[in-house]
């Protein structure tokens, strides 16, 4: 491997680079020439001359009242790497230690909204996997679903979870449901009422709102499976009030 690619690992930037590789090569040497041989202007190769200086591996002298810069010997890149891990071992402690106030903030405020996509009978199954067991670690184990009024589309959401409704009960998860149309069949700790379309066959996708998350489950262009996961409180709870007010009206 490159020495300028090992250095980079290191952490220094390019211009620090040209700097340490030109010190190593001139040996003892003023801020003039380093900056000659490194071809970074005085100003810039004097600041970074001292950053390499806190690091441990350049140290400098005076000689007849002028600063000479010297590269440390290369084993100081090594007892740079230990002191650069006592400091995140450090910066870890702290953070470990902050980490109950910082969450309760986030919390507090919501956390900013994720999106993600989920495709295929793999995608949803890892979805209604996500719905199981997140909604077993809440107090109130109960989620909210609009059920889709296609067949189809019911049929492709649990494809790749037959056994989705047994491995629910047996966590005794409940389940409101509000079927779009046509319902289906009752398992067990589900409730379901059904919102009338006026005898048209609505374009639908399933909706699962649950432990501050809500999907959207359904069908693409050419009728494979898709998701989408909403994590976000403020949408969770917004969308569990509108399937309370209409569970109530049906």
């Amino acid at each position: 491997m490159e020495i300028q690619v090992i250095l980079k690992n290191f952490g220094l930037s390019e211009k620090e680079i040209s700097v340490y590789l030109a010190l190593i090569e001139l040996g003892p040497s003023s801020v003039r020439d380093i900056s000659a041989k490194s071809k970074v202007n005085r100003g810039t190769a004097y600041d970074i001359l001292k950053s390499l200086m806190s690091t441990g591996i350049v140290s400098y002298y005076n000689k007849e009242s002028k600063q000479y810069f010297i590269a440390e010997p290369p084993e100081k890149l090594l007892s740079a790497i230990d002191q650069k891990k006592e400091d995140l071992d450090e910066v870890r402690g702290h953070i470990e230690q902050s980490l109950p106030l910082i969450k309760t903030l986030f919390e507090k405020q919501g956390g900013k909204p994720t999106v993600k996509l989920y495709e295929g009978a793999k995608g949803i199954k890892l979805i209604l996997e996500d719905v199981l067991e997140e909604v077993a670690k809440i107090t109130d184990k109960t989620y909210y679903l609009y059920s889709s009024s296609t067949v189809k589309d019911r049929k492709n959401v649990y494809e790749g979870i037959p056994d989705f409704s047994k491995k629910r009960i047996a966590k005794k998860i409940s389940v409101k449901i509000i079927s779009l149309g046509e319902g289906g069949q009752l398992a067990g700790l589900d409730e379901r009422k059904k919102m009338p379309t006026g005898g048209k066959d609505v374009k639908s996708t399933h909706e699962i709102i649950y432990a501050g998350k809500v999907a959207h489950l359904g069908l693409d262009e050419k009728e494979n499976p898709v998701g989408v996961v909403i994590q976000n409180e403020a949408i969770y709870e917004t969308q569990k009030l509108v399937f309370e007010f209409n569970w109530n009206k049906l």
